[in-house]
């Protein structure tokens, strides 16, 4: 019987907090660690075996172990995302089959897009969460000339994006080979040419980055609990 892992990136140097806090993963989010929340969820979803957290320190990683599922693999993190995610596809068990990668940062993912995705995966080897885009986006194309993008085509990729384990360890090689640099894991199977599913996300999945980022999930939580 093939198994899914879950791989949940908190390897981040939260660089951007400009020491509001100083690991935006572990700080409180409606009274817990914005890491608990992802970590509960992917575990209430049912449909991840094992799991595999990156972590950036020791210390980091001994306040993460308290709220990850049971057993989890702690994996030291890379100095970027892509090499944390690396890191972690190398230490998968033998048997699993499908892989799930997630931003921790991203504490708002629900149950009902685990088990979508998880659908999703087996039929197309590859599926992402993501919304789409409603700005209007401009391509500046230098000298003060600007070109619409047709925001019918446009959609903001988010996680848990989710692969055949096979794909996305190839797909990693392959990054590591020619040093592609990627802010994201389906930009990896896109350099392999295969298509990526989307499920649409019509709930907020913002990623804390700013200090402001953790009022505005804060909020939202607390409108979701009223």
């Amino acid at each position: 019987m093939s198994r899914t892992a879950a791989i949940l990136l908190a390897a981040g140097s939260s660089r951007r907090m400009s020491g509001f806090v100083t690991d935006k993963i572990l700080a409180p989010l409606a009274g817990k660690p914005v890491f608990a929340h992802s970590a509960a969820t992917f575990l209430r979803s049912g449909v991840i075996d094992t799991f595999i957290v990156t972590y950036r320190d020791q210390a980091q990683m001994v306040e993460l172990s308290a709220y990850a599922p049971t057993p989890t693999l702690f994996v030291p993190g890379g100095s970027e995302r892509q090499h944390s995610v690396a890191a972690a596809l190398a230490e998968l068990p033998d048997d699993v089959a499908y892989v799930f990668i997630h931003d921790c940062a991203r504490p708002l993912v629900r149950v009902e897009h685990l088990i979508g995705l998880h659908k999703i995966v087996r039929r197309e080897d590859a599926a992402v969460l993501a919304h789409r885009v409603t700005d209007t986006i401009k391509q500046h194309r230098g000298e003060g000339h600007l070109r619409d993008l047709d925001r019918k085509h446009l959609w903001a990729m988010e996680t848990p994006q989710v692969f055949s384990r096979d794909l996305i360890c190839r797909a990693y090689a392959r990054v590591a080979e020619r040093k592609l640099a990627i802010t994201d894991d389906a930009a990896a199977v896109e350099a392999l040419k295969h298509p990526v599913a989307l499920l649409e996300n019509s709930h907020p999945n913002p990623k804390i980055t700013t200090p402001a980022d953790l009022a505005y999930v804060e909020f939202l939580i607390n409108q979701s609990d009223a």
